[in-house]
């Protein structure tokens, strides 16, 4: 959270148009849903010959818009033929259905939506490698029950993950876990500051604690380093840590914080689209790999209107060229911060900063949810209301909190949850933050956000009951 770094200016979002195609004969630039697999039918050559030529140490880890060479003599791919010329395809069997594979499914995920299993979908279409399936894939339903109703003419919405409304909190210690659980939280977070050589089973306790004690548990992970240098961040460590991480049993993972910052992210390499194709994307593919069930969060940007391509882009835009890049292909769900906000979450105006779209709750949901379509539910990953009471005073950038108090704070902490619920349009909410102590009077205000207060008390638990 650097909420204080940047200014709220008005900005213009800028959609960046993704174009992905072949390049030449020898040479094929990879699309969202590719597999190797896939690609060597495509081209009639195998797996291991484009691994050997590309120097893939990961068969299973390719990224949109990476190129490949394509081995040997293979022919480019034909043409799609005219919509005169596509043949019918054969009718399955009357005791089955068809399901076109949705951006974020796995096979678990449709069975569990037709009421059959893994094994029968991937025994009815000879799928090998369960964790494989593209977007746009038609698969066999065997023994389901009747289809969902489709409008014609009109590409269906994804089905969101059937997990219903989850509400946790973000803690420092987890020594808290009955309060948490009093206030009717069922997920906790914990964040972990990754660099190269990390051990995934480093955090393995942590995950078998919390579930031990009845929760799920999100496992944010980002950089170690504040303000990396330009092309610091190994991409292929990261997406080998994120799928042995997956391994550990978390419930879910969040890709990265707020990338769109420099603190968070190499400056003047800032971009949505290398994002989604060097980090998210990998780190998706090695996760489902690991772990199918995880559910994949993207990292959550800054909410900021300061834009200057170099330091920070505004997440408006951010977001926007994420969309453009096929992010969600490679999330279950959208991250989401709201961390900023001195108003009740209903408010759309009255915020002592301004009128910029990100100090206010509603606002910043409708955005985020927009520029999707729909398509994803957005999870609220770090949402919180800054009180200085009890403190001696906030830090100058967060002044515009100076006139909340710890009453406010908790009001307005159920306030957004109940809001989340109704608008149908939230997956997740974990408040920041549970417990923290550290307060920097001249920084970062971190125990200011805590619902558990210096005195000891907490009057966001009791408004969450």
């Amino acid at each position: 959270m650097k909420r204080s770094r940047w200014t709220a200016t008005a900005i213009v979002v800028v959609l960046l148009l993704v174009t992905a195609a072949v390049v030449s004969a020898a040479t094929y630039i990879v699309q969202p849903g590719d597999t190797l697999w896939r690609i060597s039918r495509q081209f009639n050559t195998t797996v291991d010959a484009i691994v050997r030529t590309n120097n893939i140490p990961n068969p299973n880890l390719i990224y949109v818009g990476q190129a490949l060479e394509i081995p040997g003599d293979a022919p480019a791919p034909p043409p799609p033929p005219g919509p005169t010329s596509t043949p019918a395809p054969n009718p399955p069997p009357p005791s089955t259905q068809t399901y076109v594979v949705q951006p974020g499914d796995t096979l678990s995920r449709i069975a569990a939506q037709f009421g059959t299993t893994v094994q029968a979908i991937a025994q009815a279409n000879n799928i090998v490698n369960v964790n494989l399936i593209f977007v746009g894939q038609v698969l066999t339903i065997p023994g389901a029950g009747p289809a969902p109703t489709a409008v014609p003419g009109v590409t269906p919405a994804p089905p969101p993950p059937s997990t219903g409304f989850n509400f946790g909190g973000q803690t420092q210690t987890f020594a808290n876990a009955q309060v948490m659980k009093d206030a009717g939280m069922n997920w906790v977070k914990f964040q972990h500051k990754w660099a190269p050589g990390d051990s995934a089973a480093d955090l393995g306790g942590s995950i078998q604690n919390a579930k031990a004690a009845g929760f799920k548990v999100l496992i944010s992970v980002t950089g170690k380093t504040p303000y990396p240098a330009p092309n610091s961040i190994d991409f292929a460590a990261f997406s080998q840590f994120m799928g042995a991480l997956a391994s550990q049993g978390p419930d879910a993972i969040e890709v990265w914080n707020e990338q769109n910052i420099d603190f968070e992210w190499p400056a003047g390499q800032i971009d949505p689209a290398a994002y989604v194709n060097n980090m998210l994307a990998p780190a998706y593919q090695a996760i489902k790999a690991a772990n199918p069930n995880v559910l994949v969060i993207s990292g959550a940007p800054a909410p900021t209107g300061f834009d200057n391509s170099t330091n920070a882009w505004a997440d408006n835009r951010y977001i926007a060229g994420m969309r453009a890049a096929g992010a969600a292909n490679y999330a279950d769900c959208i991250g989401a911060h709201h961390n900023a906000g001195a108003t009740s979450p209903s408010a759309t105006s009255g915020h002592p900063a301004g009128s910029h779209y990100s100090w206010y709750f509603k606002p910043m949901l409708d955005l985020y949810y927009n520029t999707f379509g729909g398509a994803r539910q957005i999870c609220w990953t770090e949402l919180g209301y800054l009180s200085g009471d009890g403190f001696s005073g906030l830090p100058p950038n967060f002044a515009w909190a100076s006139g909340t108090s710890v009453q406010e704070q908790a009001q307005w902490l159920r306030e957004a949850r109940d809001l989340s619920i109704s608008s149908g349009r939230v997956m997740m909410m974990i408040v920041f933050n549970v417990d923290f102590t550290s307060f920097d009077p001249a920084g970062d205000p971190q125990a200011g956000y805590a619902m558990i207060r210096p005195d000891g008390s907490c009057p966001a638990c009791e408004a969450f009951k």
